[in-house]
């Protein structure tokens, strides 16, 4: 004869105790992850700064480390939006145990066990994974930091090739200081603009996709 599975309709006070332990891990988990987020945005900056104090120094100096900087925010990015879905996995746990745990607990002393929540978060625990793709997490991080950093970048640009070494009195004279060595003005500047469009493509879609994922987040089913 086959034994009936036994619902859990709650928890007893050891047990409380001890996924008040888990929340406390997991909200640690999460700050470290914060910080070291916050560390590839910091070396985001700085690059940027240095790039602007050399293409800024004189009215001769070259635009080009405002190009070549470029490729160091994208590693950053790139590095930060990795570190970003560690993070997401840590904080949509803190999240979910403040939703379903301390919060029904708080308001009304009932856990709620038929809801199942214990069950998803079980499951998370048994078979973890990624909560976000990485094409997410770019945008998310793009949304939030990054693309502040690529207007800053795009406009000192645009603004040294405008008034170095002197005021541009035509358009033509504008694109031919963009020159790169063999490289035309044309082609810098278009490859400057699709950099641009890309990257704020990203954080639209990126944010579409979140506000889609908001709906499904109410559900007991979902975390992350």
């Amino acid at each position: 004869m086959e034994e009936q599975q036994i619902e859990r309709k709650t928890l007893n006070q050891a047990e409380i105790g001890a996924v008040a332990h888990l929340y406390r891990g997991e909200v640690y988990r999460s700050t470290i992850w914060r910080t070291r987020l916050d560390t590839t945005t910091n070396w985001a900056v700085v690059t940027l700064g240095v790039a602007l104090s050399i293409t800024f120094s004189s009215p001769n100096a070259s635009p080009l480390p405002l190009i070549l900087v470029g490729i160091l925010i994208i590693f950053f990015l790139l590095l930060e939006a990795r570190r970003y879905r560690y993070f997401n996995v840590f904080r949509a746990r803190a999240r979910w145990l403040e939703r379903h745990f301390y919060a029904p607990l708080l308001y009304d002393g009932d856990l709620h066990m038929e809801e199942n929540w214990q069950k998803v978060l079980a499951e998370d625990y048994l078979r973890p994974e990624y909560h976000v793709s990485y094409m997410t997490s770019v945008g998310r991080r793009i949304r939030h930091n990054y693309l502040w950093i690529l207007l800053i970048q795009s406009l000192a640009y645009a603004g040294k090739l405008v008034v170095h070494p002197t005021p541009i009195t035509s358009l033509l004279q504008g694109v031919e200081r963009a020159d790169v060595g063999p490289l035309p003005g044309e082609l810098v500047i278009g490859v400057g603009v699709i950099y641009v469009v890309t990257w704020s493509s990203i954080a639209l879609w990126s944010g579409w996709s979140d506000a889609a994922r908001a709906e499904v987040r109410h559900s007991n089913s979902y975390m992350g």
